[in-house]
């Protein structure tokens, strides 16, 4: 539970990001991470049309710059754009000046408002400044579909186990995460229709 649901210590650390949204109804917020690439991307696209669900991504810049063909697609087919920086660095290796030109950098091409950090961590002083200009979405719920120790099934049941009212569940369009995510995604989203669940993007801004 650790992994797949945030420490309370995570939440204390950066208290005003965005970690779970209303509780007050049965809405799931669905996010991908580190695309787009053509090997995910496209698929999650269409099995997101195929269930009627819009997500939001939060695109690395970089594959943003080499595939502009796949980034279009998500934002002409509704969804919502975020930033997790150009080339997904973490903000511990890097100094708070470099942390933000990369994350600058991405937005240059992304132009918006939502920004995830690369594996959810970054200095606190990159966090306080980054919230000047972003909303800081972090995640109630990951589905880990990008480790080696997990199956599809695992990932399918993570999101079993832990999805609540306003749950941010997180999946990967990424390499690491394709194959389970052919038969995980579908999976889940289905299990979320038949417990009632309503699907929303997050919002540039509240």
């Amino acid at each position: 539970m650790f992994i797949e649901q945030p420490a309370v210590f995570l939440r204390w650390l950066y208290p005003t990001a965005i970690w779970r949204m209303s509780r007050k109804k049965k809405v799931v917020y669905l996010t991908f991470d580190d695309g787009p690439i053509p090997e995910a991307t496209p698929f999650v696209l269409d099995t997101l049309d195929r269930f009627g669900v819009k997500a939001t991504f939060f695109m690395v810049g970089d594959n943003v710059r080499k595939h502009p063909d796949i980034y279009r697609m998500v934002v002409e087919r509704g969804h919502r754009v975020g930033n997790h920086t150009f080339n997904h660095i973490g903000g511990f290796r890097h100094s708070s000046e470099e942390y933000l030109e990369n994350a600058d950098k991405a937005n240059r091409l992304l132009h918006t408002n939502l920004f995830r950090p690369p594996h959810g961590w970054m200095r606190l002083l990159q966090f306080k400044l980054l919230r000047k200009h972003y909303r800081i979405i972090m995640w109630d719920l990951v589905t880990r579909d990008y480790s080696k120790r997990v199956t599809a099934e695992d990932v399918v049941n993570n999101v079993k186990r832990y999805a609540r009212n306003g749950s941010i569940i997180t999946f990967h369009d990424s390499l690491k995460s394709i194959d389970k995510l052919q038969t995980a995604l579908p999976e889940a989203l289905q299990w979320l229709k038949d417990q009632g669940y309503a699907f929303k993007v997050i919002e540039n801004r509240e």
